[in-house]
């Protein structure tokens, strides 16, 4: 790999290529400091590593006693006792107990694909075991976030009498009253932001309570379903329950709804959830499973499956069933065994996530300007706040996601209803708490309700405080997002040329993979490549072929770039020298394979 140049010097501005202020506004600055170069220097001399790859690991604060076990993540050795988990041992028993009595189990799980893996996830368990439970999906305009009263009546009325919710009830304290008042015992295996006053409950399990010293918190719902299923099948294997005509499940074999699961819910890939993604992928490329490998062939994935597979592709699909469709589509095609029915199923997500699609792509282009006349021409302000009547509640998450890529602040999308209610997704930057804003706003009295994560948060609020909400948040964020948006530099792995640009490349890359939030994907500079092709593709993304000065050619993709400044920079560049910057991937077509770079900046040489 001659053509490589992993361990660029430091440039004297400290600016990676001398790269100040790219075309996106962005300084471009190297992953490392003079430490993180040291510790990169002494990975790739005890490993016997290439340094490009050691400057990965080293940028992902990887120590050099480390690097094996980053490596190779392995579910066996990064396995918790499942019972250092807050209230597990009691979870797990209660759900040993229900098995050997062959009693009704509902099992409730939120609208998104965390949700759905995570009720598939234990359903299938306890179809293992003998039983048939419930498995409810609430519908998200009409049942909302989380259990309710009517769902908790109907499981009684149908003789469960014991409800496990699944990536939600933590904080629904009516509605367990109401479950304990019917008889029903209720386990919660959840993973969102805990009040300090729990609801009652047989069990609440999860990572993020305040008395839970587990240090899991970083697991998404499916990842605590796991260990659960751990824990059960330890506690059964102790009262004898497994026998030859009902063997021990083989949980591995369930890594693919963990993996996807987890890459969806966009918690971090380090320590054990990096271990569930990668053993989950070899599950998938097995196509042993019907729902997913069904889904897989409607997506029209080609070649094995990679972790933004799950995010991009797989993910959403399931997710459209709870956006604008049955909110059930998705967990049913996860538990389907038969293939022509998993096809059906398969085929509807795809369609329903088609339509998702056509309906963001309105509403966006409505937030859009609405966000335009709001910051006007010198995009003043720190947050980016849209309403609009009639936009659909499926879709305003997605919506606030794009306005925050667009706008690089924290941005949010609300659909107006014609009572004058409002409710509405934000998203943010990294560096912003928008959860903590959220919450802050409900104490305040300006939302009827609203919470959240860092990263993202749900309101509902009335339509003449939208105003006052906005100037709240500008007024609570400003500093945050100044700060947040001065230092948003672009971190650089290192620099390869074209004729380094390979298949080779790709796989030392991806031995520092799987790659997703928390484990960033490497970003690799191409220094002075002239542009020798660049043209729109598609609806608004543009196709470019870049040329180094030994002749070597490749291609790249810049997505969704058509009228922004990167689009507008490859257009109006077309045969100068730039730096490029972006990640690798593989770009499969007719059975063959080839290399090419998503971009993400450019600057002028």
């Amino acid at each position: 790999m001659a053509a490589l140049t992993a361990m660029l010097p430091p440039e004297p501005e400290q600016f990676f290529l001398g790269v100040a202020q790219s075309v996106t506004g962005r300084a471009w600055k190297d992953r490392l400091d003079a430490r993180g170069v040291s510790r990169a220097l002494t990975i790739a001399q005890r490993h016997g590593i290439p340094e490009l790859l050691a400057r990965i690991l080293a940028g992902r604060g990887v120590e050099a006693d480390e690097v094996e076990a980053f490596l190779d993540p392995t579910i066996k050795r990064l396995m918790p006792d499942p019972h250092t988990l807050t209230d597990m041992e009691a979870a797990a028993g209660r759900l040993a107990y229900a098995i050997v009595r062959g009693e009704k189990v509902a099992i409730f799980g939120d609208y998104d694909v965390d949700g759905a893996t995570s009720s598939a996830l234990l359903a299938r368990f306890l179809r293992h075991c003998g039983l048939d439970p419930i498995v409810h999906i609430p519908d998200r305009i009409f049942e909302g976030y989380g259990p309710n009263v009517d769902a908790i009546r109907s499981f009684a009325e149908r003789g469960a009498t014991l409800l496990v919710t699944v990536d939600c009830g933590t904080t629904s304290h009516e509605t367990l009253a109401e479950a304990r008042k019917l008889g029903l015992d209720v386990v919660v295996l959840d993973h969102h932001q805990a009040d300090e006053q729990l609801p009652t409950a047989f069990a609440i399990v999860n990572p993020n309570r305040a008395d839970d010293l587990s240090g899991l918190g970083h697991l998404a719902a499916v990842g605590i379903v796991f260990l659960t299923l751990v824990a059960v099948t330890r506690t059964l294997r102790e009262q004898n329950f497994w026998s030859g005509t009902r063997p021990v499940p083989d949980l591995l074999s369930l890594l693919h709804l963990v993996a996807l699961g987890t890459v969806a819910d966009v918690v971090p890939l380090r320590g054990l959830n990096r271990a569930f993604v990668a053993k989950g992928l070899i599950a998938l490329r097995r196509r042993e499973n019907v729902g997913q490998t069904a889904l897989m062939d409607a997506a029209r994935l080609s070649g094995p499956p990679e972790p933004w597979h799950l995010g991009f592709m797989l993910g959403p699909r399931i997710n459209a069933g709870g956006r604008i469709g049955r909110a059930d589509l998705g967990v049913r095609l996860l538990l389907e065994e038969d293939p022509t029915e998993a096809a059906r199923i398969a085929a509807e997500l795809d369609r329903l996530n088609r339509e998702r699609q056509q309906i963001e792509q309105a509403t966006l282009a409505q937030a859009e300007a609405e966000a335009m006349a709001a910051l006007g021409l010198e995009e003043k302000g720190a947050v980016v706040v849209t309403a609009g009547q009639g936009w659909h509640p499926g879709v305003v998450g997605l919506v606030a996601a794009r306005l925050k890529e667009r706008y690089g602040r924290p941005a949010f999308a609300i659909a107006m209803e014609a009572g004058g209610t409002g409710t509405g997704s934000g998203r943010s930057i990294p560096g912003v708490d928008l959860g903590a804003a959220v919450r802050h706003a409900v104490h305040e009295g300006l939302l009827v309700k609203g919470g959240g994560h860092a990263m993202a948060a749900g309101v509902t609020l009335k339509k003449d405080t939208l105003g006052v909400f906005r100037g709240f948040l500008e007024e609570t964020l400003a500093a945050s997002v100044e700060a947040a948006r001065r230092d948003r530099a672009l971190k650089i792995d290192g620099a390869v040329s074209a004729g380094g640009f390979n298949l080779d490349l790709a796989a030392m890359l991806n031995r520092a993979g799987p790659f997703g939030a928390g484990n960033a994907e490497p970003v690799l500079a191409l220094p002075s490549h002239t542009i020798a092709y660049a043209d729109p593709v598609g609806e608004n993304h543009v196709r470019v072929r870049f040329k180094s000065g030994d002749g070597k050619f490749v291609n790249a993709i810049a997505f969704r770039c058509i009228g922004q400044p990167l689009g507008n920079a490859l257009l109006e560049n077309r045969g100068r020298a730039v730096h490029a910057a972006g990640n690798l991937s593989i770009d499969r077509w007719q059975g063959e394979e080839r290399v090419q770079m998503r971009l993400t900046d450019i600057a002028v040489a």
